[in-house]
C-alpha cells in the first residue's frame, strides 16, 4: 500500500441505458457473455459510408421519461433520465423525501442534443428559420442532460455537465466525489450520457478514419487489443451512479456496492485526436488517481480499459499500463460489446466496473482472437473470469488528450 489516507466515496446506486440492452441487468448480462458486438444497422444513417453502430434496442422514449416530456427532449437527455431514475431506485432513495439542496448532479457528455441540432439545421435549410423549433436550444446545449435530471428528481444541488470527450462520463464521477468530499453535497447523481448516431457526427469520425469499416461483420467491428482492429464502433446510452457520503449512505442502512477511491486527470498536450504513443499524459492520470486512493500498481487487481479498438489507442494505453501497474492484473475493454459511446463510454465502464467488484467476475474482451503482440498484459478473453477483486482502475482517454480516470475498490 502506498497510504492509507483517502476519501471514498460510497457507489450505492446504478443505472444503464446501453446498446446491450435497457436497464443493468440487461446490459451486464451481455457484457458477461462478451458474445461479439451489439451493433446493427442505424436507420438514420443509411447512405453513408459508416452505416451500422450500437443503438439502444426498442427503447421507448414515452415510457422512459413519459409522452408529454419526450417530444421535448433529445435523445441523450432521455437516457439520461431513465438510467438515473433506475440509479436513485437502486440506491433505495425516495426523492420526495431529501433535502434537496444537499444533492448534486454531474453528468458527462461530449456532443449534447446531436439529433435535435441536426434536424433543425435541415429545417432551416429546407424550409426556412421561421419553422425551426423554439426548444431547439434547451434540446442541444450539452448542460441539458444534468438539468433535467435535476428537474426529475429534486436535486437543488451543485448542477453541471463535464465535457471532456470521451473521458467526460468519468471526469463527472470524479468531480461528483469532490463535492463529496468538500462537504458540499451529501448524495451526487453522476455518470455520463451520449447519442451520436446521427449523419454528420459519424461521417465526420468516419472521414478522420476513426471507425470500423466491417459493415459485413458487425458483430465482430469492435475488437479491442485484437492484431487486426480497424477501429471503433460509435455507440449511444446512459450510466448512471449514485454516490453518497460513506457516512451518510451507512446512516441510513445503505446498500454499498463498492467504493469510487481516488481519481487523476491530466492533459497530453500533444495532438488534437492522436495519443501520446508513450501514454505520458495517461500515465499522468492513473499515478495521480493511484495516489489520490493511497495505493500503489501492486494493489490493483482488475484494469478495465478505455481500450477503443483503435490501432493508435489500445498499443498506447497496453504500453501505459504494463509500466504503471505492471502485467499481473486481469485487463478488459467491455467496447468489444458495446462500442464506443464517446461522452457517456467512462460512466458505462464505471458500472461495469462497480459490477465486476461486486461480482467478483471480470468479463471478456469480446471479439479479441489474435492478441496484438505489442500488447504485453493479462487481458481477459473469449470467457470471463471469476476473480475477487479489492482494486480496480477504469481508465478514459479523450480528444484534446484529456485524460481520467477512476479507482474502485471494494466495500
Amino acid at each position: 500500500m502506498a497510504g492509507t489516507s483517502r476519501f471514498d466515496a460510497a457507489v450505492t446506486g446504478v443505472g444503464m441505458v446501453s446498446c446491450a440492452g435497457i436497464g443493468v441487468p440487461a446490459s451486464w448480462k451481455r457484457i458477461r457473455e462478451g458474445e461479439g458486438t451489439a451493433a446493427g444497422p442505424v436507420p438514420a444513417l443509411e447512405g453513408t459510408p459508416a452505416d451500422f453502430g450500437c443503438a439502444v434496442p426498442d427503447f421507448d422514449p414515452a415510457k422512459a421519461v413519459g409522452r408529454r416530456k419526450a417530444w421535448r427532449l433529445d435523445r441523450c437527455n432521455q437516457f439520461a433520465i431513465a438510467a438515473a431514475a433506475e440509479a436513485i431506485a437502486d440506491a433505495g432513495l425516495d426523492p420526495s423525501t431529501w433535502d434537496g439542496t444537499r444533492v448534486g448532479v454531474i453528468l458527462g457528455n461530449g456532443i449534447g442534443g446531436a439529433a435535435a441540432w441536426e434536424k433543425q439545421h435541415n429545417v432551416l435549410r429546407d424550409e426556412g428559420p421561421l419553422k425551426v423549433s423554439p426548444l431547439l436550444i434547451p434540446m442541444l446545449s450539452i448542460n441539458m442532460s444534468a438539468g433535467y435530471v435535476a428537474m426529475e428528481c429534486g436535486a437543488r444541488g451543485p448542477n453541471f455537465v463535464t465535457a471532456t470527450a470521451c473521458a467526460s462520463g468519468t471526469t463527472a464521477i470524479g468531480m461528483a466525489r469532490e463535492l463529496l468530499r468538500s462537504g458540499l453535497c451529501d448524495i451526487v447523481v453522476t455518470g455520463g450520457t451520449e447519442a451520436p448516431l446521427v449523419p454528420s457526427i459519424v461521417s465526420g469520425f468516419s472521414q478522420m478514419g476513426a471507425l470500423s469499416k466491417r459493415r459485413d461483420d458487425r458483430s465482430t467491428a469492435s475488437r479491442p487489443f485484437d492484431a487486426d482492429r480497424d477501429g471503433f464502433v460509435p455507440a449511444e446510452g446512459a450510466a448512471v451512479l449514485v454516490l453518497e457520503r460513506a457516512e451518510h449512505a451507512r446512516a441510513r442502512g445503505a446498500r454499498i456496492r463498492a467504493m469510487v477511491s481516488g481519481y487523476g486527470a491530466s492533459a497530453d498536450a500533444h495532438h488534437a485526436t492522436a495519443p501520446d504513443p508513450q501514454g505520458a499524459g495517461a500515465e499522468l492520470a492513473v499515478r495521480s488517481a493511484l495516489s489520490d486512493a493511497g495505493v500503489d500498481g501492486s494493489d490493483v487487481t482488475h484494469v478495465n480499459a478505455h481500450g477503443t479498438s483503435t490501432p493508435l489507442n489500445d498499443v498506447s494505453e497496453a504500453r501505459m499500463i504494463r509500466r504503471v501497474v505492471g502485467q499481473h492484473p486481469a485487463v478488459t475493454s467491455i467496447k468489444g460489446v458495446v462500442g464506443h459511446a464517446l461522452g457517456a463510454a467512462g460512466a458505462i465502464e464505471a458500472v461495469a466496473t462497480v459490477l465486476t467488484i461486486e461480482n467478483g467476475f471480470v468479463p471478456p474482451t469480446a471479439n479479441l482472437e489474435s492478441l496484438d503482440p505489442e500488447v504485453d498484459l493479462d487481458v481477459v478473453a473469449k470467457a470471463g473470469r471469476e476473480l475477487p477483486v479489492e482494486v480496480a482502475v477504469s481508465n478514459s482517454f479523450g480528444f484534446g488528450g484529456q485524460n481520467a480516470v477512476l479507482v474502485f475498490s471494494r466495500a
